[in-house]
């Protein structure tokens, strides 16, 4: 019997061996280590395409319980926070100056490199009055774009005021000299070939055809993937502002009307465009700023032919960056006139002239795309670059 134990003792010796030999070769985990913690320090989250000078770089991850951890751009301290019980962080920072910056969270004397961050300024784009009426679409939808498009399409927001219904329902308000109104296709060629995101509609022409071709016109121009701001159901709805997110910055975008028939403004139970009241434009500029880091206001306001403002436009503007606004857009004039900068890093562009209209007097002819540069602050810089209408087709000028 002897002879049996001793060669199953055996066994049982090199069995135990080998399981031991597997646990010591079992996989550890990758990475640096934490000093203090043996967790490995880890990004979760990848970088934006770009961010604007001022928006928030945000960077989350892994670090250990309770684990401090610190955000580096260039090397050099833009954020600090904390892990939590868990051990996960999210540590945040603002994007640096222009350029290209590389990005590194450090903690427990680790440090992991998360990547290059691209900066550069969120690029404007505004043009002035567009009509889909008055026989701009006889050549079709597209061909008024293609002076311009591409100007229009390289910024990473695109402005404009419409003048006029996108319709075929209603009749033309009596009355009016002029009364303009498009087919539904032109609003997608704004925005595919015109590169258009947001249009203001605050004017003494979208209610041309009435009321429910005003509510057709704000439904076919969000269809086509351009947010509308100025008109709406109610007077609520036509002051609510469009908010669109570029390079990590939200700006927000509201349109008011100075100019008559006043029938056109909304009211309880009437659609309509926004009036450009003093109280109502600090109000919403100042809710806007909560929602967005620059507000935009479009008015429809001034003297036809005149490109000087008026003690009114003067007011109004004041009313709108004194609330916080960074940016201030003119139309109705039919001409273009100047751009100023009444503060740091605001500006006020008060006629941006015609752009998709027919021009019919001499003066009406010179215009321009303004491209302005933002940031977090407000307005970095900006240009005009010059075209000239032909016809009803504005084409860029060299």
């Amino acid at each position: 019997m002897r002879r049996l134990v001793f060669p199953w003792v055996c066994l049982g010796i090199l069995l135990t061996a080998a399981l031991l030999s597997v646990r010591d070769e079992e996989p550890r985990a990758a990475g640096p280590i934490s000093a203090g913690n043996a967790v490995p320090l880890r990004v979760d989250s990848e970088l934006p395409a770009w961010l604007a000078p001022g928006a928030v770089l945000r960077v989350r991850g892994f670090a250990g319980r309770d684990a401090p951890v610190t955000l580096l751009v260039d090397g050099r301290l833009a954020g600090r926070a904390s892990s939590g019980r868990l051990g996960a962080f999210n540590v945040v920072g603002r994007a640096p100056e222009p350029g290209r910056h590389a990005v590194a969270v450090e903690s427990g004397g680790r440090r992991v490199r998360v990547g290059t961050l691209r900066v550069r300024p969120v690029v404007l784009a505004a043009a002035g009055d567009v009509t889909f009426g008055a026989g701009t679409t006889e050549r079709g939808t597209v061909f008024p774009w293609t002076g311009v498009g591409s100007t229009l399409r390289d910024a990473d927001i695109a402005t404009a005021n419409l003048e006029g219904a996108i319709s075929s329902r209603g009749v033309a308000v009596a009355g009016k000299q002029y009364t303009f109104r498009g087919p539904p296709e032109a609003a997608r060629a704004a925005g595919r070939a015109g590169g258009i995101d947001v249009l203001t509609l605050a004017n003494n022409h979208t209610v041309d055809f009435g009321r429910e071709a005003l509510l057709d016109t704000i439904a076919h121009v969000r269809a086509a993937g351009i947010a509308s701001v100025g008109a709406g159901r109610s007077p609520e709805e036509a002051r609510r502002p469009a908010v669109l997110e570029r390079g990590g910055l939200r700006i927000a975008f509201l349109g008011y009307s100075q100019v008559p028939p006043e029938t056109f403004f909304a009211a309880e139970s009437r659609p309509g465009t926004a009036p450009a009241g003093e109280a109502q434009i600090a109000a919403d500029v100042r809710a806007a700023r909560r929602r967005a880091e620059l507000v935009v206001v479009w008015f429809h306001w001034g003297l036809e032919l005149q490109p000087e403002p008026t003690s009114t436009q003067r007011r109004l503007a004041g009313v709108a960056l004194n609330a916080g606004a960074s940016v201030v857009l003119g139309a109705h004039p039919h001409v273009l006139g100047a751009v100023t900068e009444p503060a740091p890093r605001r500006l006020v562009a008060w006629t941006l002239g015609n752009f998709v209209f027919p021009a019919v007097r001499a003066e009406t002819v010179r215009t321009a795309i303004l491209t302005v540069r933002l940031d977090a602050r407000g307005v970095r810089g900006w240009d005009l670059h010059a075209a000239r209408i032909e016809g009803f087709r504005p084409v860029a000028q060299p």
